[in-house]
């Protein structure tokens, strides 16, 4: 009898996987669910960035292997939109590696730094990927609290009470998904502080920093923060690119060739077209482009979401930020599947329950704003018919 290996049976299918079946299903049999689940930005990339892509894929020599380590012109539109943006200068040749989407930069870094048995620690709540993929690959995990009551912020207090002398890689994720909880730069000069102490390797997640933000903020600005500290970011949310399949992690030099030695043996580079049209995309999207979709399109959307949140007698931080709104259920609740499934099968609207993001999250709800305004306005429509 053959059987799969134990790493299968140490994980479920993704949530999101499992659920959409089951939304499909009700849409088959008519009931028009609106999904207000997923962070799919659902707008365009920028037109030159569409025309760019269009123009590579005609040239009869665009369509070979490419480069593992990414074209130039990749990495020096990603340093460019680094130095732009964050006021950050980064060596295009030693300290970029452009990845095929974060997800799978957390599985290249994880066996670039881990041993099976290494420890990591991954926030509460926190982005399922960095749980499944440490079972995946036998590390230990270590949860560390996040709490509504510290900004979302980590406890250092607490941090440093742990044992920590096994610990490799510490996942931090600012802004946070899923609770908006903001970027601090108090909070990054306290993380690289912590790191260079215990030797710990530092691994922020950053790509919801243009989301409904006037303050974009790096890791990276930290002095000392390469010697101890990688970061992602994407183009999939700010630059409404999620199936392209774009983003980075930037680091050190040393850093950035092992994941480039892991990542070459797993991979090749992505189409030339599309390195290209995102090249164009870092160069060309201007601030005016970057406010109109990804400050005044997401705030008239929050608008509604809070709308939403408060018909539920849901309670929320209205200074979160990115391109979701995280909400604590009312205490008649017993859990919170209680409320979102009623809204799945009495409203017809998906929103997502937070214990899929940890133990910290099992009263809370998730609203995403990428749905058309119309759509939205529809699913509150749709909310206030009922007393909830």
């Amino acid at each position: 009898m053959i059987q799969p290996a134990n790493r299968v049976n140490e994980i479920q299918e993704y949530y999101f996987s499992r659920k959409l079946k089951e939304v499909a299903r009700l849409n088959a049999e008519g009931q028009d669910i609106i999904s207000l689940a997923i962070g799919s930005p659902d707008m365009p990339p920028s037109p030159q960035t569409i025309d760019k892509l269009c123009e590579v894929a005609r040239r009869p020599d665009a369509h070979g292997y490419q480069p593992t380590v990414g074209i130039p012109e990749l990495r020096q539109a990603m340093a460019h939109f680094y130095k732009k943006w964050y006021d950050v200068d980064l060596d295009w040749k030693s300290e970029i590696q452009p990845l095929i989407g974060s997800k799978e930069g957390i599985l290249h870094v994880t066996l670039a730094f881990c041993n099976p048995g290494d420890e990591v620690l991954i926030p509460d709540p926190g982005y399922p990927t960095y749980t499944a993929l440490n079972k995946i690959l036998g590390t230990k995990i270590t949860y560390y609290d996040l709490r509504e009551d510290n900004g979302w912020q980590p406890d250092f207090d607490k941090l440093e009470q742990m044992d920590l002398s096994h610990v490799k890689l510490m996942w931090t994720n600012y802004p946070n998904m899923p609770t908006g909880g903001n970027a601090r730069m108090e909070t990054y000069e306290k993380l690289v502080d912590f790191a260079k102490r215990h030797g710990i390797v530092i691994v922020n997640d950053n790509p919801y920093s243009l989301i409904l933000n006037d303050h974009p903020l790096s890791i990276m600005q930290v002095e000392g923060a390469k010697d101890c500290c990688l970061e992602f970011n994407s183009m999939s949310k700010s630059f409404n690119m999620p199936g392209w399949r774009v983003a980075m992690v930037v680091g050190n030099p040393t850093f950035i060739s092992w994941i480039l030695k892991i990542k070459s043996n797993v991979d090749n580079g992505s189409f030339r077209g599309i390195q290209l049209a995102a090249a164009e995309a870092f160069n060309t999207n201007t601030p005016e482009w970057h406010h109109e979709y990804n400050v005044e399109t997401y705030r008239r959307r929050r608008d509604i979401a809070e709308e939403i949140m408060t018909t539920l007698g849901c309670t929320f931080d209205p200074k979160q930020v990115g391109m979701f709104l995280w909400g604590k259920i009312p205490e008649k609740y017993k859990d919170v599947e209680e409320l979102t499934e009623r809204v799945l099968h009495e409203a017809r609207v998906f929103i997502t329950p937070g214990f899929i993001f940890g133990n910290n999250g099992k009263r809370y709800v998730r609203i995403s704003l990428c749905a058309k305004d119309e759509k939205m306005k529809e699913a509150l429509k749709r909310i206030q018919q009922f007393q909830w």
